[in-house]
């Protein structure tokens, strides 16, 4: 080839044709090459050289400028993912993925700050395989990140574990070298003014990072941190909308079941000033809540019941559990709540439920229990009246004088008493501190009855229709015991024909209830007659019943425990038939000489004088007391 400008010229063209299919670097000293083999003058070897030298220059310029759109381009790219991802973790796996794939590392991860422990820790890694490093923690100016997090500012290190101007710890390093790091770049996470974490690009080996690999993965952070807080508020707002859903949700149901709680109330309520019972109550409530009901007093009996709801010491002990509570409570199935009035628990419900029980139902039946409660008040509140009136008049009967018959009459009747018909007197005797229960027993016999009740000179007195006042008074005592709990005596008079008569019928009731309780006999009833003139001597005050009958029997009776005779029965068999040995053997049923025997050692126990007049009396009332007392 010949040698001349024509040559140097297409030499020169060869490095545009190079550059225009983006040949290798190495092709680029070929022209040249081909122009020394020629025997190219030195002139022409410059030209070329200098050539060569524009065309590499403008090689890595086209490089440089290819490579900076390919970031830019997979930046562009990340942030258009992010831009689409909404929950954090798939953010910041994200982030960290794209780090590692921009710079080409083996690894990259990202630490975030703790605001309370006042450090950071790893979040997420990509590459990594040490689940040690992936759990490691970094103090505040510990390690490369840890300097990266205190300072703001980007660092970066070809060969980390020798490099002096870090803080290095056993922790970090040991973490580090079991993950075999060495060249490390880590990069703020900013927000504003605050650093949110770290994010990192690592090598196995020893690399040098260039400006524009730090400035990447500066962009990349900088993208990263916003993602990062757009997730969080994200997030945050989600859980919000969350909440105030529930909460709408809740509040909704709330007003519901408060509605229906009104509208259940209005219901009971309507019911009961129509004039409704507890036994209406009750049903109402059982349609309401879908299940049986019973409504039980403060004391624990049923009051009304609808469906089998349980054994009642079961549904007892479920009221009183919520008594004692003082609140709603559940026992198995069962549940059970109190209403009441001014610290008093008035009644329970109990209520055994078809199905689940929501809150709106709970609520239905405390509900329910007030009503209940309200309309037990009402009626305690008129039976008050009612008996207390009852009361004005029967206090009347007894305590003065009757100038007005016809008026008195005519009072009772608008009770629906009529004092002409025939009645018997009743006296209550039981402890000072139950007036009130005993009260309020009467006045429920009393309307009961058809008659009338009071509570005057510490005793309860009953009026009530009937000719045998001394069966009354053993019927009334056995009820009145299950009602108070405590034995209540009770004395009868009558019968009692009009009202003038029932002012005597009280004081021989309350002659004859004083005369119960001298006997010893607390919680018995029986009426005048029933006592015999005992009563008439007993009846008008305290006396040593036990000291009379040991005074006058003693010997006798002592005699009869230690042998196991029957010397009392004797004597009681001998005065009974007007002091006839015969007799009184055909009573016992031994023969006339057995009794003659057993009169002989009454003799020798009582005395010679046992058999006249005034000691005769004296062992007979004796006898009489003693079989009273022992009855």
């Amino acid at each position: 080839m010949r040698v001349d400008e024509t040559g140097a010229a297409a030499w020169a063209t060869a490095y545009l044709d190079l550059l225009a299919r983006e040949a290798p670097a190495v092709e680029f000293d070929r022209p040249a090459l081909e122009a020394r083999t020629a025997g190219a003058p030195p002139r022409i070897l410059d030209e070329l050289e200098r050539a060569r030298s524009v065309a590499l220059g403008v090689r890595a310029l086209l490089e440089r400028r290819r490579r900076r759109e390919a970031e830019l381009s997979a930046l562009v790219d990340t942030i258009s993912d992010l831009a689409m991802l909404h929950d954090l973790d798939a953010v910041l796996e994200a982030i960290v993925r794209r780090a590692r794939k921009l710079l080409g590392t083996d690894v990259a991860y990202m630490t975030l700050r703790d605001e309370e422990r006042g450090d950071t820790y790893m979040r997420v890694t990509d590459g990594s395989v040490s689940a040690r490093f992936q759990q490691v923690r970094l103090p505040m100016g510990a390690g490369l990140g840890g300097l990266v997090a205190q300072t703001a500012t980007p660092y970066v290190t070809s060969s980390y574990p020798n490099d002096a101007r870090f803080h290095h710890t056993t922790e970090i390093d040991a973490a580090v070298g079991e993950e075999g790091l060495v060249a490390i770049l880590g990069v703020p996470l900013r927000l504003g003014s605050r650093i949110v974490g770290v994010l990192f690009a690592a090598n196995r080996t020893a690399r040098p990072f260039s400006r524009e690999e730090v400035t990447l993965l500066g962009s990349l952070a900088a993208h990263a941190a916003v993602a990062i807080d757009n997730a969080r508020l994200l997030a945050e707002t989600r859980a919000a909308l969350a909440e105030l859903s529930a909460a709408n949700r809740f509040i909704s149901e709330h007003s519901a079941s408060v509605e229906r709680a009104a509208e259940a109330h209005d219901r009971m309520a309507s019911l009961v000033l129509r004039g409704g019972d507890l036994s209406d109550l009750a049903a109402s409530i059982a349609e309401l809540l879908t299940g049986a009901v019973c409504v039980l007093d403060g004391d624990g009996r049923c009051l009304a019941n609808v469906g089998e709801v349980g054994p009642l010491d079961v549904l007892a002990d479920a009221a009183a559990a919520a008594r004692a509570l003082g609140r709603t409570v559940q026992r198995g199935d069962l549940w059970a709540t109190v209403g009441g009035a001014g610290g008093e628990a008035l009644c329970s419900l109990v209520l055994r439920p078809s199905g689940e029980l929501a809150e709106g139902d709970l609520r239905i039946l405390e509900r329910a229990a007030v009503v209940t409660a309200l309309l037990l008040l009402s009626r305690r509140s008129l039976a008050e009246a009612e008996s207390r009136v009852r009361g004005e008049l029967l206090d009347d009967l007894v305590s003065r004088p009757i100038e007005d018959l016809e008026t008195v009459r005519e009072r009772a009747r608008r009770f629906g008493v009529d004092l002409d018909e025939v009645h018997a007197v009743a006296v209550l005797r039981g402890p000072a501190e139950l007036r009130q229960r005993i009260t309020a027993w009467a006045a429920g016999q009393a309307a009961h009855r058809g008659g009338l009740a009071a509570y005057r000179d510490g005793v309860g007195v009953l009026l009530v229709p009937g000719g045998d006042p001394g069966e009354l008074a053993r019927h009334l005592a056995r009820e009145v015991r299950g009602a108070v709990g405590v034995p209540v005596t009770i004395g009868a008079a009558g019968p009692v024909r009009g009202p003038a008569e029932v002012a005597d019928a009280y004081r021989e009731a309350g002659r004859c209830a004083a005369a119960l309780v001298a006997l010893g006999r607390v919680g018995d009833g029986a009426a005048a007659a029933d006592l015999g003139f005992v009563g008439l001597l007993l009846g008008s005050g305290d006396r040593d019943i036990d000291g009379y009958v040991r005074t006058t029997l003693g010997p006798v009776l002592d005699y009869d425990a230690r042998h196991g005779t029957a010397l009392r029965q004797t004597l009681e068999a001998y005065f009974g038939v007007g002091a006839s040995p015969a007799r009184a053997a055909e009573i016992l049923h031994v023969h006339v000489n057995t009794v003659t025997q057993r009169l002989g050692r009454l003799g020798n126990l009582l005395g010679a004088d046992w058999q006249r007049p005034e000691r005769a009396l004296d062992l007979q009332l004796a006898l009489r007391l003693y079989r009273l007392h022992t009855d």
